[in-house]
């Protein structure tokens, strides 16, 4: 098998790195990011009506265009490089792949058709309050909000942290659990239109200005029978299927990131001159983009093997062993792009030299994305300690 794009996918790519080299440079981002939304609406219209590209993993019977994962990984490496602002992580790869892995038939054509429509944005919330950042708890520990069943359907209750586009999202796929149980047992996911009676919502300010989290607070808010996915207390499954979905698309982004900042350092230092040579003539310097460049090219692999798995795990016919599969290589993936992007933004503040974490330079807007992506689903430390988990399980091994 050659492991190489197709002549359409290299059109893909060209097509979404030439349209959001234009409509997301510096200034763009810039402006966009200091607006509670933290997307300009227009663009987004223009995504959706023009690109299509919040279409593309979604079934034709929807309305979508019926691709795979690697093309929806070749469309975040290129919004991962420009610090798009936008609510398609949520929309696509959050909110749209919950609908995907665990949304009834009617649940699919109602929302699906409006997302590829652009009509509605979407995102998932799960993480309570006292989620642990970084290495700690991202898995079923994390879902804290309750739900309880009534006589017209049910009761959700409790506060949502660290919910990408939370706070203006028209949908949200809400994780919950029975009240009283523990760990992967009592959760459930819900469709939840986000304008009901008894739903707060607010802008949580974070450190990666260019990526909008939201608290969302639950006060009795009443759902009909029909906006639960799945069985009722059987959620854990599907929710870790979107989680590590969610991994290759954020390792993907991860990877454009990476990339870029190793662009940008290159291009500063064949124009920076000292002691009448440009910095890119020293060895040592040369040595540090080596570096920068090893990491980039071993991520490649990892994201686009990833997507490769995670297109077959979207197989409605496909192997069920493919879960445990899927949920190594969004490990894998994650794991390593979260520390190639961390380690090149690093380097490329040391090689910007002092002008790299001031305002005037984008550096530091990649290194803050660096850090904030790092943790989001769990650092490379916590990846890695799932992967040991995985090959000890005996199940797995088999």
């Amino acid at each position: 098998m050659k492991f190489r794009f197709t002549d359409e996918q290299n059109m893909i790519r060209e097509t979404a790195a030439g349209f959001l080299q234009d409509v997301s440079g510096p200034a763009a981002v810039r402006e966009v990011m200091a607006t509670e939304s933290g997307y300009d609406r227009a663009l987004w219209r223009r995504i959706c009506e023009e690109l299509c590209f919040q279409a593309i993993t979604v079934p034709e019977e929807y309305g979508g265009m019926g691709l795979g994962y690697v093309e929806l990984a070749i469309v975040l490496e290129q919004m991962g490089r420009n610090l798009l602002c936008s609510p398609f992580f949520g929309t696509v790869c959050l909110g749209g792949n919950g609908l995907l892995v665990a949304g009834t038939e009617q649940q699919k054509a109602r929302y699906l058709s409006e997302i590829v429509a652009g009509e509605l944005t979407a995102t998932m919330a799960w993480t309570g309050p006292e989620a642990a950042h970084g290495g700690g708890e991202w898995g079923a520990e994390a879902v804290t909000a309750t739900w309880e069943k009534t006589s017209e359907g049910y009761l959700l209750n409790g506060t949502l942290r660290y919910v990408i586009n939370g706070h203006t999202a028209d949908l949200l796929i809400v994780a919950a659990r029975e009240a009283g149980t523990r760990g992967k047992d009592g959760v459930s996911l819900f469709t939840v239109p986000a304008d009901l009676a008894g739903i707060q919502r607010s802008w949580l300010p974070t450190m990666d200005q260019t990526r909008h989290l939201g608290e969302v607070v639950f006060s009795e808010v009443s759902l009909s029978a029909d906006s639960l996915m799945g069985e009722a207390g059987k959620g854990w499954p599907s929710l870790e299927k979107i989680l590590d979905l969610a991994k290759v698309a954020i390792a993907a982004e991860q990877l454009g990131a990476a990339q870029q900042v190793l662009d940008m350092s290159v291009q500063y230092m064949q124009e920076r001159v000292q002691f009448g040579r440009t910095i890119s003539s020293y060895q040592a310097l040369k040595h540090k983009a080596a570096d920068m460049k090893l990491k980039c090219e071993v991520a490649y692999s990892a994201v686009y093997y990833a997507a490769c798995v995670a297109l077959e795990s979207l197989d409605p016919d496909g192997d069920p062993a493919i879960a445990a599969q899927l949920r190594e290589a969004a490990a894998m993936a994650k794991g390593y792009c979260s520390d190639t992007l961390f380690f090149n933004a690093g380097c490329a503040l040391q090689l910007h030299g002092g002008v790299g974490f001031t305002w005037e330079y984008d550096v530091h807007l990649y290194f803050k994305r660096a850090k904030a992506s790092e943790l989001y689903l769990g650092n490379g430390a916590a990846q890695r300690e799932l992967i040991a988990g995985l090959l000890l399980d005996e199940e797995f091994r088999t």
